[in-house]
């Protein structure tokens, strides 16, 4: 396969996202019959639509910290039990067998969860992004006959409707516009008989009572993408060794959060030791205080729209990022 954007027949047709015509390669483009014409850079089709810049920030933060979550670099199981619990253990035994199973991997960042699709032998996956975290995920995981990397908006997927088995978004959606068009484009993707897994930001007293945050917030979004993480890594250094002061007395930790602007996991994630609590705490205080949408959903709220969708077998529950859901497209 070549390395420019696996167009090859194993994986669902690139097709404009305008026309819904297919995208024809040539040189370092890609265009349809009506002259649509989208960009080929290091080998990733750029499938964007002008005035989607809301990501840039975190097209800076996963080149930045780009192994930063890999399980493969923490020596952890963090990531493969998220993306684990997520998925059920039916598709997760489903990916893990033999059978070619496309996975549409919306959102995909660095590649926290590339990483642990492509070690499941049937995932074929194809990992998108709307920001430049797609040159992260490139080198992190190269394409390959199982893996294809596209730059382009989620809700102008360049992909035919029910193209993919699974469709999978995790720590995205909150971040987009509109999450429940956000969710409609990512449950158009997915085949008749295929799976939607997604989860959302939920509100919590955590979250309204970090005041520093609140007020940096605002603040620190609309700064150009690389004067914001030497704004929030000043944060870090400046703060982190009062949470470590504090990582073993959980009452000081929930008085010290509500001050810090900083996340930090000595509580959820213990087995990190101190330099990667560190590592985390800048990634996630930079995603915390830069993305420039941040919306709040209910479990119940997420089920009563994957319901309006049509969508059966609704599995939601509490936990992770907030709401973690996966739902099952009726077959024809």
């Amino acid at each position: 396969m070549k390395q420019l954007s696996g167009t090859t027949s194993s994986f669902p047709q690139i097709v404009c996202p305008f026309d819904h015509l297919f995208l024809k390669e040539s040189g370092n483009s890609m265009t349809c019959a009506n002259g649509h014409n989208f960009a080929v850079d290091q080998g990733i089709p750029r499938i964007v639509i002008s005035g989607t810049q809301y990501a840039d920030a975190f097209g800076e933060q996963w080149n930045k910290y780009r192994v930063t979550q890999l399980d493969s670099y923490t020596n952890t199981m963090i990531s493969q039990d998220r993306l684990r619990r997520c998925l059920g253990e039916a598709l997760w035994a489903q990916l893990s067998g033999q059978e070619v199973t496309h996975v549409l991997e919306t959102g995909c960042g660095a590649g926290r969860f590339t990483e642990i699709l492509l070690d499941l032998p049937g995932a074929h996956v194809t990992s998108t992004d709307l920001s430049a975290a797609v040159e992260a995920n490139l080198l992190n995981f190269p394409q390959s006959d199982r893996h294809r990397v596209i730059q382009c908006d989620i809700h102008a997927l360049p992909f035919h409707p029910e193209s993919y088995d699974i469709v999978l978004c995790l720590g995205v959606i909150q971040h987009t516009p509109d999450p429940e068009k956000t969710i409609t484009s990512l449950y158009a993707q997915a085949k008749p008989g295929g799976w939607l897994v997604i989860d959302h930001y939920t509100p919590s007293f955590s979250h309204y009572t970090k005041v520093t945050a609140l007020l940096l917030r605002p603040v620190l979004k609309r700064l150009p993408p690389r004067i914001g993480i030497i704004a929030t890594e000043l944060l870090t250094k400046a703060f982190f060794p009062l949470h470590r002061l504090v990582k073993h007395k959980r009452l000081m930790q929930i008085v010290l959060s509500r001050v810090s602007p900083l996340l930090t996991y000595y509580h959820a994630y213990p087995q990190l030791n101190d330099r990667l609590q560190y590592e985390w705490a800048l990634l996630d205080t930079h995603d915390h205080l830069t993305d420039y949408y941040k919306h709040f959903r209910t479990v119940p709220q997420i089920a009563r729209f994957l319901s309006a969708l049509g969508a059966q077998d609704i599995w939601i529950t509490k936990g992770g990022n907030g709401v973690e859901a996966r739902c099952h497209k009726p077959g024809r």
